[in-house]
């Protein structure tokens, strides 16, 4: 069924509002609501009333009645005419264009405008949008690293700059591998910087190295390098206050260079034999280093000969120091070598004699001892002043006797030597005597010896009468 509309009969148009409780939707849809009440009257008999129409619902007012006004204009002939079809197809027709009518109401709401739901206010200017919610936050947990990040130690700046040809710099790796002969220039940012190098260099006091502190960098210059300069280069900042200074453990440098030399597998030593001390309260290590990076490297025994595995358990091999004993014990002492093997040429180190130690590390264990106790005038006597201790462990002594206000003349002689107790124990003897000769009263009294070693001091004395 197709309806046809004339343009030239126009709905009446309501001059007042239909109801008292009219709103500002109500009046922006007047004119759809009049269209409606124009064409709804052609399908109903002029006593019936739309069932979706009625007087209470168009007012909003249960059993309100309707107003002189606020009834519909009569609906002009020609137009009924144009809208009434065969009667035939009223009754089915109706239905349908019914829901239509309706369709189009609901669809004119929404084109004319959003309002907010029913039972919600507008929001004012500026009042928070977000919709609130009775949902439960859980609170964020900020992840280890940034909780720990403040408590954390400063992260490390490395310093260090390798200076190439022609004003070119490279941050060194850990490993450098050069020639020998090749000089090296290491440059480290800083107003006072430190620097420490292979001890075979500052044992000699050699003249090949040179360091010089500028305004903002120092300078390390190697030249006519050999491999018995391979090692460790490292340099660190300072914080100095006066004279004091102390090391910026957050700005250092560090690379180790292997410096090879045709014919040198090992760095040279200095000595044919040398002698390691296994102490059971701390590692000892074969220093058997190499200048080649790639050289594989064994360990020895000369008697019975055999090969010392190192199975990363009692024994390691570090490229930078040699063969760690991590636990020693008196089962690994003897005379040891090592055999490196490179490109096809193989060479043995020097021998190294491993000693076992007896005596515990701590404060050196003294005893003193005079030659009299007694003495006539005239005579000679002698202190003596005895430590026992560690092999590797230096001790140094110091007297108090009774002449020393008035400078009397004495003569005191130190020695230390290493005695074999058995069972491969070996323990160090350092001695210290005084000796006064032609004892006086003034030379009667107590005479006081203080040894001193790394882990603390000990003081002894005895006396000396004047018979």
């Amino acid at each position: 069924m197709v309806i046809h509309i004339s343009p030239f009969v126009q709905p009446p148009r309501a001059g007042k509002k239909r109801c008292a409780r009219g709103s500002a939707r109500g009046q922006e849809k007047s004119h759809y609501k009049d269209y409606l009440f124009f064409l709804i009257p052609q399908l109903f008999p002029p006593n019936s009333v739309p069932p979706h129409e009625t007087e209470s619902s168009r007012c909003g007012v249960p059993g309100a009645r309707p107003s002189p006004a606020a009834s519909p204009a009569p609906r002009p002939r020609a137009a009924a005419a144009l809208l009434r079809p065969e009667r035939s197809e009223v009754p089915e027709m109706k239905v349908w264009l019914l829901l239509g009518l309706l369709l189009v109401h609901e669809a004119l709401e929404d084109v004319t405008g959003q309002h907010p739901p029913k039972n919600k206010r507008p929001k004012e200017p500026g009042e928070n949008r977000i919709k609130p919610t009775n949902k439960k936050v859980k609170p964020k947990i900020p992840k280890i690293k940034d909780r720990d990040s403040t408590y954390s130690t400063p992260k490390t700046q490395s310093i260090m700059m390798q200076v190439l040809d022609k004003g070119r710099f490279q941050k060194p790796a850990a490993t450098l591998s050069l020639l020998a002969g090749q000089t090296v220039e290491l440059r480290c940012k800083g107003s006072k910087i430190g620097w420490s190098y292979p001890a075979y260099l500052d044992t000699f006091k050699d003249s090949r190295l040179s360091v010089k502190q500028n305004e903002r960098y120092s300078q390390l210059t190697l030249v006519n390098s050999t491999s018995a300069d391979t090692g460790e280069f490292s340099c660190w900042g300072q914080l100095c206050s006066g004279y004091i200074c102390r090391k910026d453990e957050a700005k250092t440098g560090s690379t180790y260079i292997f410096f090879t030399e045709k014919g040198e597998l090992f760095v040279p030593s200095s000595s044919y034999f040398d002698v390691v001390y296994l102490n059971p309260d701390r590692q000892a290590v074969v220093p058997c280093r190499v200048t080649v990076l790639s050289a594989k490297v064994t360990l020895h025994r000369e008697f019975p000969a055999k090969e010392i595995p190192a199975n990363g358990t009692d024994i390691v091999y570090d490229m930078k120091r040699g063969f760690v004993y991590l636990q020693p014990h008196s089962e690994h002492q003897g005379v040891v070598y090592c055999r490196a093997e490179a490109g096809g040429r193989s060479q043995i180190s020097i021998k190294y004699q491993l000693l076992y130690v007896a005596v515990p590390s701590g404060p050196p264990s003294t005893t003193i001892l005079a030659s009299s106790n007694k003495v006539r005038s005239g005579d000679d006597v002698s202190v003596l002043c005895t430590v026992l201790g560690e092999p590797d462990v230096e001790v140094e002594f110091r007297w108090i006797f009774p002449g020393q206000k008035d400078e009397r003349p004495v003569t005191i002689q130190d020695t230390w030597r290493l005695i074999h107790r058995g069972l491969g124990h070996t323990t160090r003897i350092s001695q210290s005597v005084i000796t006064v000769e032609d004892f006086e009263t003034i030379d009667a009294g107590y005479y006081i010896c203080t040894a001193q070693n790394l882990q603390g001091q000990t003081t002894v004395a005895t006396t000396v009468e004047f018979s």
